[in-house]
């Protein structure tokens, strides 16, 4: 283990939950799930003694999100991330714990509740495959009540954000994937939702649409207010919306704060790239700082955060530089090593 890596199992404190849009204590979702060996004759004694196992998919989970926030839910595959959302969504019925959203009990599915609220998920379709997403609209506007004029104008702005334009015409199953990911989006918002909870939003779409989903994302919140709990295994996602993450593994609750924060605890130090003029002095940098990369002409070293200015200083003052770059370390690395950190020894202590 990482002896540079903090304790991180208690959460940082947040704002009072009394101000909170979104509030979860202990929510925790058990699973019973049947198993048995593989063979005709497991498949027989099954028929008449089946055996089960449970398995934790969220546990003890605590944390609020105040109005307007734009919340980072990260985790690797498995972490329980989607059955969170499922659970907010009101889909899932908790083991234990509680949550409140807008002062609502999600799994109760009251009508205001629904009204309010909106699950979009990467791998989850809501519009119909066989016609337009505009006859989707047309059912959505139908089935949250939505006043004619509130819904054209609302449609309108979704049209200018997400540039729609004549995909709204066509049957679904012709969109590429990024189009029907944008409909899907504009179809979840047609009722100006409050709390929009985004799972894997721009999975599977090419890069050029995963930033215009983002920018779509962005520019909601912004005019709306509306707060966003977006799950993302695409970092840059969570770097261009969120300056607040909450981080889980296993069904518990490893990180809940500021994401550059975690950056500096988890890797406190800084990456120096340079170009130098000559192949003797690219070899003298190891005694900087740890040579991440020499190549060449070019190095990366890694030199602790606060020696950085001084370090800097130097290899100008003593080595020939043709360019140099200091940078914080991809976010991506930072996550990675906490997780590593968590399954080496099943805990985030240090």
């Amino acid at each position: 283990m990482n002896s540079t890596l903090p304790s991180l199992a208690a959460h940082e404190t947040r704002a009072d939950h009394a101000s909170a849009i979104v509030h979860i204590h202990a929510l925790s979702k058990t699973y019973r799930v049947h198993e048995r060996p593989a063979g005709l004759g497991a498949s027989l004694v099954s028929l008449v003694r089946r055996t089960f196992k449970e398995v934790r998919a969220v546990s003890d989970v605590t944390f609020d999100i105040q109005p307007g926030e734009i919340v980072g839910f990260l985790g690797p595959n498995g972490a329980g991330k989607t059955t969170t959302l499922k659970m907010l969504a009101g889909l899932l019925h908790p083991t234990s714990g509680d949550a409140t959203v807008m002062g609502f009990s999600p799994w109760r599915r009251e009508t205001d509740y629904l009204r309010s609220i909106s699950l979009v998920m990467g791998n989850r379709n809501q519009l119909n495959w066989d016609i337009p997403a505009m006859d989707s609209f047309l059912v959505n506007q139908v089935i949250y009540q939505i006043p004619k004029r509130e819904f054209r104008e609302t449609l309108d702005e979704l049209v200018e954000l997400l540039d729609l334009g004549d995909l709204l015409t066509k049957p679904v199953r012709g969109l590429s994937l990024g189009e029907r990911m944008k409909c899907e989006l504009a179809a979840a918002l047609l009722h100006r939702p409050k709390v929009l909870f985004l799972d894997e939003p721009t999975l599977g779409v090419d890069v050029t649409m995963q930033g215009r989903i983002r920018r779509f994302v962005g520019d909601y919140n912004r005019r709306t207010g509306a707060t966003v709990l977006l799950t993302s295994h695409y970092m840059a996602d969570v770097t261009a919306l969120c300056k607040r993450v909450v981080v889980i593994h296993r069904g518990r609750l490893l990180y809940d704060g500021d994401l550059e924060a975690l950056a500096d605890r988890i890797m406190p130090f800084k990456v120096i790239r340079l170009d130098v003029q000559e192949q003797a002095a690219a070899e003298r940098l190891a005694l900087y700082g740890e040579a991440v990369e020499v190549t060449g002409l070019k190095a990366s070293l890694r030199v602790p955060r606060a020696d950085t200015p001084a370090i800097v200083g130097r290899i100008l003052a003593e080595v020939p530089v043709l360019d140099l770059t200091v940078e914080d370390p991809p976010i991506e690395d930072v996550i990675d090593l906490l997780f590593n950190a968590t399954d080496s020894d099943g805990s985030a202590q240090s």
